[in-house]
């Protein structure tokens, strides 16, 4: 009987996390729709500064859909992502990292060939800035603006944040 249940109990959180990840690509597949609809006769605006990307949930998940051309380019990116927290005397960098992981769909999106990638932080610090290009300055202030740059090209649409509240854990 319990074999029955845990295996029910698995199924089930497949299942909430399949409906989580649909969710963030219908979510994302619909922005650039949007903004193909905007006037061409616009001017273009100046790059906004980061927006601070600070979870208030316990677990916080980021969506990036990323052109399929520049994969490589936001791998590379979160490489030096993982060096700047390692390489940090910052006790909150430190516990970031411990919960920040990076996650790939292996196949591409229908519309556009986009690949979605998510950040994973689970637990979510409090109050920390979860902004990539803001910890990559502290550790790269030499390159920060050339890694802005590069990340900034590899996306297709903006960044989603979602925030979650453990309901129960099912260990």
């Amino acid at each position: 009987m319990f074999s029955t249940w845990t295996s029910a109990t698995a199924v089930l959180r497949r299942i909430g996390i399949a409906l989580i990840f649909i969710a963030a690509v219908v979510l994302a597949s619909a922005e650039p729709a949007f903004a193909q609809a905007a006037p061409a006769a616009q001017a273009p605006a100046a790059a906004p500064a980061p927006q601070a990307r600070v979870f208030t949930g316990d677990v916080g998940i980021m969506y990036n859909i990323i052109k399929p051309d520049k994969t490589a380019d936001f791998e590379m990116v979160i490489g030096k992502l993982k060096e700047a927290l390692a390489k940090s005397d910052d006790p909150v960098h430190k516990q970031m990292a411990q919960g920040w992981r990076v996650m790939k769909n292996p196949e591409p999106m229908a519309q556009g060939g986009n690949y979605l990638y998510v950040f994973l932080i689970d637990p979510v610090v409090k109050d920390a800035d979860y902004t990539v290009s803001k910890v990559l300055a502290k550790a790269f202030p030499a390159e920060v603006q050339e890694l802005f740059k590069v990340y900034a090209a590899c996306f297709a649409g903006g960044v989603t944040l979602a925030n979650f509240q453990l309901v129960a854990s099912l260990k």
